[in-house]
């Protein structure tokens, strides 16, 4: 099927992309609207809607090692999990069949979204366009406050349904919609890495962008090889603390190693701080943070610090105080940090993004809605001062 323009192919393709909405999954991170992929109709082949039992090609796995009697240990993250035969490791997707590691989630999304890139968020990498996301079944975290807990908290059987999508038909589709950017998210992008991997390299050759949201629990190797097919990175910093980390079934100490990683392969790197009261809220432990982003990675990293709402098996706190974000936000700037934004709270004027030499307007934002962006050639229009980021798809 041919369409006379690009808005009549986007609204058909959009019309057509109903069927994720049974899987009875919303994405929490916004308002955006669900995209599972492209019907017959819209595309000609895209969407593959496929029930558990339908048999996708089988994908064996990266990182891993035999050790004897079909025992696998997974080097893919930080749990290095040891999984016998027949067994799955932390993450519910790496499954030893008869001492072969397999991914099972290879080319089997559960969510597919077109988003605003300030959701991620990324606010210093083409603001203002949008991104195809996509995501699968679980996590390698156990982080009780999970918003998308629906899919990360699952495996894929659990799900009940997924759509097959290989990476060619992911990168096909940014083209078509012209989107500059694919974005791996809503579960943690390590345990689909095999999937995320070929799409990046696909992407490359398409002239396309790279994001994925993580929470920083890849191991090096599997990183630094990932990381030559990424443009951006957004981190999750759970907490400066080990009982912040406790929160998630994890330990801080290689997630900082991460960021090092990240920020030293010159990949541009945001972090989120996401402000839980009582677990990671005291001014001691953000300012500890804040310092530690100076001296170790830069000044120039955003910081994003975003307000937590009850949900999942954390629904006995509250919402954190705004005071307690904009508290926040004073310390990272005494510290030294340049740009430092508020999340969560829409409509605040620290949702937007100032220039540290001017103290101008760089971007004004409302939620994920960008109103005014006054940054030309990486510069602010105000005063000259260079400002790091992402600014053209080039």
């Amino acid at each position: 099927m041919e369409y006379s323009n690009r808005r009549q192919f986007i609204w058909q393709a959009l019309v057509g992309c109903t069927s994720l909405l049974s899987f009875g999954w919303f994405s929490k991170r916004g308002y955006g609207f669900m995209m599972p992929g492209l019907s017959e109709s819209a595309s000609g082949g895209f969407g593959r809607e496929a029930g558990i039992s339908e048999s996708a090609p089988a994908r064996e796995a990266m990182y891993y090692t035999r050790l004897g009697r079909n025992r696998i240990r997974c080097d893919l993250c930080y749990h290095t999990c040891s999984i016998t035969e027949g067994r799955r490791g932390f993450c519910r997707n790496r499954e030893n069949r008869r001492g072969t590691l397999y991914t099972v989630v290879y080319g089997k999304p559960s969510a597919i979204n077109i988003d605003p890139i300030e959701k991620e968020p990324q606010h210093h990498m083409l603001p203002g366009t949008n991104m195809i996301c996509i995501g699968t079944a679980g996590c390698n975290f156990r982080c009780r406050h999970c918003h998308n807990w629906h899919l990360s908290q699952r495996s894929i059987e659990e799900i009940g349904r997924y759509q097959y999508h290989p990476p060619q038909d992911i990168v096909d589709t940014a083209v078509q919609l012209e989107l500059p950017t694919i974005s791996a998210t809503y579960n943690e992008p390590t345990v689909f890495y095999e999937y995320l991997l070929d799409i990046a390299k696909l992407a490359k050759g398409a002239n396309l962008k790279i994001l994925w949201h993580s929470n920083g629990y890849m191991k090096p190797a599997p990183l630094k090889e990932l990381l030559q097919y990424t443009d951006a990175v957004t981190v999750d910093l759970k907490g400066f603390s080990q009982k912040a980390y406790d929160n998630s079934s994890a330990e801080p100490e290689p997630v900082l190693k991460t960021l090092k990683t990240i920020h030293q392969s010159d990949v541009w790197l945001e972090i989120v701080y996401l402000i839980i009261p009582t677990i990671n809220d005291s001014a001691e432990e953000i300012r500890e943070m804040c310092k530690w982003i100076r001296d170790e990675l830069s000044q120039e990293v955003p910081l994003h610090l975003s307000r937590f709402f009850p949900n999942y098996r954390l629904r006995n706190i509250s919402p954190t105080p705004v005071e307690t974000l904009e508290r926040a936000r004073d310390i990272a700037l005494e510290v030294g940090l340049h740009y430092v934004t508020l999340g969560n709270v829409p409509g605040h004027r620290y949702n937007s993004t100032f220039c540290p030499e001017c103290n101008e307007i760089l971007i004004r934002r409302v939620h994920f809605n960008v109103m005014q962006n006054n940054i030309r050639e990486g510069k602010c229009d105000s005063c000259g001062h260079k400002i790091p980021g992402i600014w053209s798809q080039t």
